[in-house]
């Protein structure tokens, strides 16, 4: 079979070389012509764990609540806080802030509530007569002493030293993206429950379609939002200190960082190419042809994924470098194996020496293509997004990889009439044979050193963690970096989570429980305000919109929150969540409660409080009782920002410990509590990783096995042949643990990428052993025969990778860092394994006989 495809292969490429060139210059041009509508996903959905079903809760809850995403600006300015100038510059930044497209207001200490600078009465809080700053009725320096002590605002709006402020910029809330979800969604449960006909899948396809071109413009808009935002605050930055924050920023601020990577230290990893072959090479067509190669299997790949509409994440960002690599791979086994057979068979022409030259490395290079293809397919079944895009895109990228190269550089050594022959000796092969003269002599120190690497690997291993801050993606002197941690030390942390509550079944109030008891203290409760001594019964009396909400009062709904015992409930877990060394801000109606006994003077008792949820204003609702109570599911929402600068942000334990704490330490029932908010989703899909590598690297080694044992057609040879490859993955992922490095969505690939990079060398290597032991029948001669020819290219690869990639070591993106350096020591560790572990398993089970 493989004698009739290379047969074909013959006529299709060797015979025609021009028409293949320009075949394959017509379809990489096609879809070069697509690389402008490239796209990238910098959406925070790209960070959550697909098909988790906290997910969808986390979206009803969104819903429910009508929640905005907002961006958060720190603004610490030279003067006073309070000063003439620095409020006047707040102003107008805030005027400037709210004028941006898509920004639906912007919350400063210019426009809220005070309610104690001086203190205020209930009627005027449920009359909506509160003064604020902006209205020049007020006392500075009280209004400061109520933003760093109040409940509702410290820690929001202002430091505690009261010299930095926030501008929450609310964003517009995007409702059709939210009914594009919400049908999408409803689709494809029913797809999953298998209730929809052909009609209904035609239609999941539309509403898929839908959702995925909004949710691009969405995302484009959002990166465009946040550039404006940046736009407009750095005039200010000459006259204070200002910094940008928030979870659509650092979605935006990663994607910024990867494209500035990509053309920084993509032309700098090129340049790396360029010199090492010319180094190793010493011959222009050897640098061009592998270098035009590469660039046009990228070219192309991107082209397609634009053609496609396939959005690369910060994640998939990185497949182009490991796409370089594999084509780069490929060339090089290639140019190798041709400059070889040009040196030996001086007598052949070219039209002999390439036919050779694919006819001995299409088998080996195809099943390394089919090995690498089966570690990166393995990525799809970890349930996140990012990660099964990266998978499949890698995928095809090996197989274009592997086509276009066995296409293209092939069919250009054919337009040579003449082989193309070093002029001077290649002296590498001197050092590779160092590498066999260590494997005959040092056998046992080999083995040694493979079982103690294997053992502390194993130990790192267990060291792994999925705990990461996002605030280490960056280096210290970067604004997102500063910006996050100003903003989790002085305004109440970056991260959202919800503890949302439900009210007990057995109190649950309805038109005639609560309401009738309110009804039946009517009289007695008027009673009580006539009496009252200038008090609140006055501010009753003045107000009487207030008045007649009484009457109705006592027809509507209550809530079993709006209650003493109720309140109390709630400030019980507000009060336990604030004490936590991880959070910050925490808001409910917990503040609500606060506030009303604050300006009551205490004693508030359940009618006064569900007067107080009737009766407030609108604006006033807002911002004290809508964003944490619905009436309609009667349940509590406590909001939490929690510090991403945390030294001790354990996401899992802290989300374990404080439904612990809800459910054993304060009674409530289990199925009354949920967590909820990105905090959850993120942490969901981090845990997902332990397994998901689990898996993954067991689903690859064993694939790799089964194809090792068609391809070698040994089981002892290939188990000889993975051993290698588990030390390598071993080694990196071991490496990882002991040097605190978190497996993260970036570094979760790193274990795909060394088992399908190293499985490329032991397929070379065992194949071209298999070819070379015959001859003699010596282990040991034929080992130094394969170091000598198929260990120079192994060994060009290696280093070509190693020392490309650690340009990104250079890099302000730590995500960046991480794959430059774990990428150059998977190949690194690879490289050893080949070159001295797998031989010296040759020579020590003796897998092809007796010598």
């Amino acid at each position: 079979m493989m004698e009739s495809v290379f047969t074909f292969y013959r006529k299709l490429v060797l015979s025609r070389p021009w028409l293949s060139v320009l075949f394959v210059l017509l379809v990489v041009g096609f879809f070069a012509s697509k690389l402008p509508q490239l796209k990238l996903d910098a959406s925070a959905d790209s960070l959550v764990l697909e098909g988790d079903q906290a997910l969808e809760y986390y979206r009803e809850v969104s819903d429910r609540y009508a929640t905005q995403e907002f961006v958060l600006v720190t603004y610490r300015p030279e003067e006073p806080l309070m000063s003439d100038v620095a409020l006047e510059r707040l102003a107008e930044m805030r005027d400037k802030l709210a004028a941006v497209d898509h920004v639906s207001g912007v919350t400063t200490i210019l426009d809220v509530p005070l309610l104690d600078s001086p203190r205020v009465s209930l009627s005027q809080v449920t009359g909506g007569e509160l003064p604020t700053l902006s209205s020049g009725k007020v006392d500075r320096q009280e209004a400061l002493e109520e933003f760093t002590h109040s409940p509702l605002y410290k820690n929001l709006l202002t430091s505690a030293d009261g010299q930095t402020t926030g501008l929450q910029v609310n964003l517009e809330r995007d409702e059709l993206y939210q009914r594009l979800l919400q049908k999408r969604e409803t689709l494809r449960e029913k797809a999953a429950a298998g209730e929809l006909d052909e009609q209904g899948e035609r239609e999941l396809e539309r509403a898929e379609a839908a959702f995925d071109a909004h949710a691009q413009i969405a995302a484009e808009r959002m990166q465009t939002l946040v550039s404006s935002v940046r736009a407009v605050l750095e005039p200010y930055r000459d006259e204070a200190t200002v910094f940008l924050g928030g979870v659509p920023m650092i979605a935006s601020d990663m994607i910024r960082f990867v494209k500035s990577d990509l053309r920084s230290f993509g032309l700098g990893i090129l340049a790396f190419i360029v010199l090492l072959l010319a180094v190793i090479f010493r011959h222009p067509l050897w640098v061009v042809l592998p270098l035009a190669t590469c660039l046009l299997n990228a070219t192309f790949m991107l082209g397609l994924l634009a053609f496609l509409d396939w959005r690369m994440t910060v994640i998939s960002s990185n497949f182009v470098a490991l796409l370089l690599i594999i084509t780069l791979s490929i060339c090089i086994h290639l140019v190798v194996r041709y400059r070889e057979l040009a040196d030996k068979r001086r007598e052949d022409g070219q039209e002999a020496l390439v036919d050779a030259t694919v006819q001995q490395m299409f088998k080996p290079c195809l099943y390394t293509g089919l090995t690498t293809l089966v570690a990166f397919a393995s990525l799809v079944i970890s349930g996140i997004r990012p990660v099964i895009d990266f998978g499949w895109m890698m995928t095809i990228g090996v197989i274009s990889a592997f086509v276009l190269t066995f296409v293209l550089v092939p069919a250009v050594l054919s337009l040579f009439k003449t082989p193309v022959r070093a002029a001077d000796k290649d002296n590498s092969t001197a050092f590779t044979m160092r590498f066999a003269a260590v494997t005959e002599n040092y056998g046992g120190a080999i083995l040694s050193v493979a079982a103690l690497m294997l053992l502390v690997s194993a130990y790192g291993a267990t060291q792994l963690k999925v705990e990461n801050r996002f605030i280490d993606y960056f280096h210290e002197d970067t604004e997102i970096y500063q910006g996050m941690e100003t903003i989790d030390a002085e305004l109440g942390g970056t991260i959202p989570l919800d503890v949302i509550i439900d009210a007990p079944s057995n109190q649950v109030a309805d038109d005639g429980a609560f309401g009738d008891d309110f009804a039946a203290e009517d009289s007695a409760f008027a009673d009580d305000f006539a009496a009252d001594d200038g008090g609140f019964g006055d501010d009753f009396a003045d107000e009487g919109g207030f008045g007649d909400d009484f009457g109705g009062a006592s027809a509507a709904q209550s809530s079993y929150w709006f209650t003493v015992d109720g309140m109390r409930r709630i400030s019980e877990v507000h009060d336990y969540l604030d004490g936590l060394e991880e959070t910050g801000k925490v808001l409910s109606l917990a503040t609500l409660y606060d506030l009303v006994n604050m300006i009551m003077g205490g004693g508030v008792d359940d009618l006064q409080l569900a007067l107080v949820q009737r009766s407030l204003p609108e604006d006033v609702s807002g911002l004290l009782i809508d964003p944490y109570f619905s009436a309609e599911a009667n349940e509590a929402r406590i909001t939490v920002r929690v510090m991403e600068t945390s030294r001790t942000l354990e996401r899992n334990e802290l989300l374990k410990e404080v439904r612990r704490h809800l459910t054993e330490e304060l009674g409530f029932e289990p199925e009354r509590v949920h967590l909820t908010g990105m905090l959850v989703l993120y942490n969901n899909m981090l845990q997902s990783l332990f397994q998901s590598q689990i898996l993954t690297l067991s689903a690859v080694f064993v694939a790799i096995l089964l194809m090792f044992m068609i391809l070698f057609r040994s089981l002892s040879l290939a188990l000889i042949a993975l051993a290698p490859n588990i030390l390598a993955a071993g080694a990196v992922l071991g490496g990882m643990g002991l040097m605190g490095i978190p497996l993260d969505i970036m570094t979760i690939t790193i274990a795909a990428i060394t088992v399908g990079i190293g499985v490329d060398h032991a397929i070379h290597y065992v194949h071209r052993f298999k070819a070379e032991f015959p001859s003699d029948r010596n282990y040991v001669a034929a080992i130094y025969r394969c170091h000598g020819s198929i260990g120079k290219a192994m060994y060009y690869t290696a280093v070509i990778i190693i020392f490309g990639f650690s340009i990104l070591a250079l890099s302000n993106f730590t995500p960046s860092i991480y794959f430059g350096l774990l990428t150059g020591a998977a190949m690194f560790a690879a490289l050893l394994g080949s070159l001295l572990l797998l031989p010296r398993l040759l020579i020590l089970f003796k897998p092809l006989g007796k010598e």
